[in-house]
C-alpha cells in the first residue's frame, strides 16, 4: 500500500493524514496531474491517491479539483473542497491518532490562497505559509524534505517542526529567494490590459519564489500567467495561472481552459506541461481568453 500525492503542501497534509490512519510507513509516490492524464502514472492496487487525478487501479481516492472526474465508482471522497486534505480528515476522523484541525485549516487557507498581504509580503511572520512555501514541485531533488516534512508533521508540534535543522533551512532559502524574486518579476512580467504575464523561458535557472507577490506588485491585473521550461532541455513548457487574490475580477475557470491544454485544475488555479511544439498555438489561446475575461470561452479553439 502506498501513498500518491502531488508535491505541494495540501498533497503532503494528505500524506501526513493518511499515513496516520492507515500506519503507513513507506515513503511517499510523489507525482504530479500531468503524469495521470498522459497515462504514465505507475498505480498499482492497493495505492491511495490524493489531491491527484483518478485512477482506476487505486484503492482510495480524494480530491477535490474541478477538472477531475471519475468514470467509474470508486472508494474514498471527491467534491470542492478548500483542500484535498479537508476530505481525508472528513474520511478517516475517527482512525486519526492526533488532532490534525490546524494542520488542516492551513492547508485550507494555503491551497485557496485565503491570504492577507502581509501573509505575502512577510510569510516568514506565518509559520505555517512559510512551511507551505518550501514545498514545491519545482524542486527536483525535493522528495527526501518532502518525505522529511510528512513524518515530522505527523509526530511532532508546529514549533518543534519549525525548529528541525532541515526544515529551518529551508525556510531560510525561501526567505532568501523570495527577497530575490521581486527583482525577477519585474524583469519579466509583462502587462497585457489586466493580465500579468511572467515569462522566465529567457532564463536557464528560473528562480522559484513567492507565487502571490505578483498580485501586489501589478495590483491592477486581475490575473497572472507563469510560463517556463520545465528543464534546461528546453523540450516543455510548464504554464501556471492564478487568479489574483487581492483583484479578484477574472470571470475565466483558468482550471477548465487549462484542461483543454493539457492541465487543470481550480477556477482560481491550475497548471499544464506540454511540449514546446505546442507552445505557440495554446499560449495565444491562453492569453486570448484571459484578456476576454468571459465565463465559459475556456474551450481550445
Amino acid at each position: 500500500m502506498r501513498i500518491v500525492t502531488r508535491p505541494d503542501f495540501d498533497g503532503v497534509v494528505c500524506a501526513v493524514l493518511i499515513s496516520d490512519a492507515l500506519d503507513i510507513q513507506r515513503p511517499v509516490r510523489w507525482l504530479e496531474p500531468n503524469e495521470f492524464q498522459k497515462g504514465l502514472a505507475d498505480i498499482r492496487a492497493g495505492d491511495i491517491v490524493a489531491n491527484l487525478p483518478f485512477h482506476p487501479d487505486c484503492e482510495l481516492w480524494f480530491d477535490h479539483h474541478a477538472t477531475n472526474t471519475a468514470d467509474r465508482p470508486f472508494r474514498g471522497l471527491f467534491r470542492k473542497a478548500p483542500s484535498a486534505a479537508s476530505l481525508v480528515l472528513e474520511y478517516f476522523k475517527p482512525r486519526l491518532e492526533r488532532d490534525y484541525t490546524e494542520l488542516v485549516h492551513w492547508a485550507d487557507r494555503v491551497d485557496s490562497a485565503d491570504f492577507t498581504q502581509g501573509m505575502v509580503l512577510q510569510p516568514e511572520k506565518f509559520d505555517y505559509v512559510l512551511l507551505s512555501m518550501t514545498v514545491s514541485g519545482e524542486d527536483s531533488d525535493g522528495v527526501s524534505y518532502w518525505n522529511r516534512l510528512v513524518r515530522l508533521l505527523r509526530e511532532k508540534s508546529m514549533r518543534d517542526v519549525m525548529a528541525d535543522p532541515e526544515v529551518a533551512k529551508h525556510c531560510r532559502t525561501v526567505v532568501e529567494q523570495n527577497a530575490r524574486y521581486a527583482d525577477v518579476i519585474e524583469a519579466h512580467t509583462r502587462i497585457e490590459k489586466h493580465v500579468s504575464i511572467t515569462d522566465l523561458r529567457g532564463l536557464d535557472h528560473p528562480p522559484s519564489g513567492n507565487r502571490f507577490l505578483v498580485y501586489c506588485m501589478f495590483p491592477e491585473t486581475v490575473v497572472n500567467v507563469r510560463i517556463r521550461y520545465e528543464n534546461t532541455k528546453k523540450d516543455t513548457v510548464v504554464v501556471n495561472i492564478g487568479h489574483s487574490i487581492f483583484n479578484p475580477h477574472c470571470n475565466v475557470h483558468v482550471g477548465k481552459l487549462l484542461a483543454g491544454c493539457e492541465g487543470g485544475g481550480h477556477r482560481g488555479a491550475a497548471s499544464t506541461r506540454f511540449d514546446v511544439a505546442r507552445a505557440a498555438r495554446y499560449l495565444r489561446h491562453i492569453i486570448d481568453t484571459l484578456l476576454k475575461n468571459e465565463s465559459g470561452t475556456e474551450a481550445v479553439g
